[in-house]
């Protein structure tokens, strides 16, 4: 009877706190989760070091830049969302179950927070260095526009129903699209121009990291869990792992295989002055 009642405690306890049931996994949960929040955050800065090196952004394809602010900004208010407000943690558990743990962690937070403050300063750089005859397409503008537009709306129906959950739902649902098209421009101008220049692969190769990192930590929280709800209740979250390391790979194999880096990205002086004379 104690030893029951023991268990029943323990499992109350448990349910409270939504915590783990093995300590070991918990440990490992957050050393892949700061691996890859490391990760992620160090490889918005090849690109932009590559960028002042260079004094030019030609060959980073400025939809890029613009899809991916849009998606960091999306989920930036997911994470928050998600992670501060009790009353949508609340409506998260009346949904999936009220013993599963929010599927955001800290980490994830500070990622965005970092992200979309990166992907500005990128954007900021498109616009007061050398980019050539280099703009942003007529379609990316659209798409943005329609993506914050659409979420505006949802914002409004929110507001009538008290459907939060939905509300950031929508957001992750956002940034889902942009992870999914975001890529799309800058492997087609690699293709176009048989070259990767310009854009870094440095920022490819942590991306992929992290990538691989966020995933193996959704599956040892489901193992702990013994439920795969975290996959399907934070699909976004699922999708971002799976769509960045297809791309990243294409990227990978595009730098490497397709198109190989020339031996020098950054003109030298007496190359400069042979050109212009």
């Amino acid at each position: 009877i104690l030893r029951r009642e023991k268990k029943k405690k323990k499992k109350q306890r448990r349910e409270r706190m939504g915590g783990w049931n093995s300590i070991s996994l918990k440990v490992v949960y957050e050393v892949l989760g700061w691996i890859a929040f490391v990760a992620w955050s160090i490889s918005f800065y090849p690109q932009v070091i590559l960028n002042f090196r260079r004094k030019s952004v030609v060959g980073l394809n400025f939809d890029f830049v613009i899809l991916n602010l849009t998606k960091h900004s999306s989920y930036l208010i997911y994470n928050a969302v998600l992670f501060f407000s009790t009353t949508v943690q609340a409506q998260y558990r009346h949904k999936y179950g009220s013993n599963q743990m929010i599927p955001v962690a800290i980490n994830d937070v500070a990622f965005s927070i970092h992200a979309v403050a990166l992907t500005a300063f990128t954007l900021f750089q498109i616009f007061i260095y050398e980019r050539k005859n280099q703009r942003f397409s007529k379609v990316s503008i659209g798409i943005v526009t329609a993506a914050w537009l659409s979420a505006a709306v949802c914002v409004f129906v929110a507001f009538q129903r008290h459907s939060w959950l939905w509300l950031i739902s929508v957001f992750n649902t956002i940034q889902v699209i942009m992870t999914v098209i975001k890529y799309i421009p800058q492997a087609v101008m690699n293709f176009k121009r048989k070259s990767t220049d310009g854009f870094s692969i440095g920022n490819i190769l942590l991306d992929l990291l992290g990538g691989l990192t966020n995933y193996g930590q959704m599956a040892v929280q489901s193992i702990d869990q013994k439920s795969w709800v975290n996959f399907y209740g934070n699909i976004g979250k699922t999708l971002l792992s799976l769509v960045s390391i297809f791309f990243d790979i294409l990227f990978i194999i595009q730098h490497y295989v397709l198109y190989p880096a020339k031996k020098s990205l950054l003109p030298t002086s007496s190359s400069r002055s042979d050109t212009q004379s």
